[in-house]
């Protein structure tokens, strides 16, 4: 099916990557044989399926031109708002697969549930994002550090994040309600720091390495850089992001990336990720006990630094 084939591979796996990955760091020897493999591989692509659906309608939302160094699957010819209707056969695929291959596994329920609260979440998470960017209407003071953690935690880090792991959990018979909590607190930090990065990334990445051509702000989106730019800029600079911010204009958009470089964004930026990776170190210390701590240190080390 095209859509699959289009939507589902281009990216880095990471997130399926880590069902595998903690699946191996989580279950003994008896545990690690060729069917239950298997199984941590079809979750794997079941996230990777979930990242695809919500993908897919995102770009329609934010009116993205390219997505994994392709064109945005509504922008192909012939697709348009047809996408709407494919994201939603892409999510039902998951339940198709999960079902296929993990309904007579004692941990199936708890898969169901585990993907159906985190779309949720991630939908919050986007409704949070939309409704603080309404566009061609820019109000600079909806862009404070608590709704940004608001956003990034729902929408990013519950499934990108906590989603894996914990299926990783409960597919290896770990479900208690502690060790849950436990793992959720390192990763819903994690996730903030990666969105942080997802934020710099698109103004200041290179798109032949994210893929995407950035659109932040232009979308007017409540990001990392604007929310602490506006800690750092002068009333004067203020009014010229506030005249700037949430416009399609190439000069606008200069101008606001110009403002971010003067302000120093860029030092703000690498500052926060040596912060973060520290923070990170002390949370896997703390709420790792019973848990591979190597499960942690993994992603985080994945993370660290990245231009993509």
């Amino acid at each position: 099916m095209l859509i699959l084939e289009y939507n589902t591979p281009g990216g880095k796996y990471n997130r399926g990557l880590t069902v595998l990955a903690a699946f191996r760091e989580l279950v003994g020897p008896e545990q690690q044989d060729p069917e239950s493999f298997q199984r941590a591989l079809t979750v794997g692509w079941c996230i990777e399926l979930l990242q695809a659906f919500l993908l897919v309608a995102d770009d329609i939302m934010d009116f993205s031109l390219t997505r994994r160094g392709q064109p945005c699957w509504y922008k192909k010819e012939g697709i348009g708002l047809d996408a709407v209707n494919d994201s939603f056969l892409l999510e039902s695929c998951i339940y198709q697969l999960l079902k296929k291959y993990c309904r007579q596994q004692p941990y199936y329920v708890h898969l169901l549930e585990l993907f159906l609260e985190t779309t949720y979440q991630t939908e919050l998470g986007q409704t949070l994002d939309l409704i603080s960017a309404p566009p061609g209407h820019v109000d600079l003071s909806r862009f404070t550090v608590e709704r940004y953690k608001a956003i990034v935690k729902y929408k990013t880090a519950f499934y990108s994040f906590y989603l894996p792991v914990a299926a990783a959990m409960y597919m290896a018979g770990i479900d208690s309600e502690e060790e849950h909590a436990n793992a959720k607190a390192i990763l819903l930090e994690m996730g903030e720091f990666f969105q942080i990065q997802d934020d710099f990334l698109d103004c200041f990445g290179d798109p032949n390495l994210t893929g995407k051509i950035g659109t932040d702000i232009q979308d007017n989106k409540c990001s990392w850089l604007v929310v602490e730019c506006l800690h750092r800029v002068s009333p004067e600079q203020r009014q010229l992001l506030e005249e700037n911010y949430g416009q399609k204009e190439p000069e606008k958009v200069a101008t606001v990336k110009e403002l971010y470089e003067t302000v120093g964004m860029r030092t703000a930026y690498h500052e926060c990720e040596e912060i973060s990776y520290c923070r990170l170190e002390e949370l896997i210390e703390k709420h790792a006990n019973h848990l591979p701590k190597a499960i942690f240190l993994g992603l985080a080390q994945k993370i660290y630094k990245r231009q993509k």
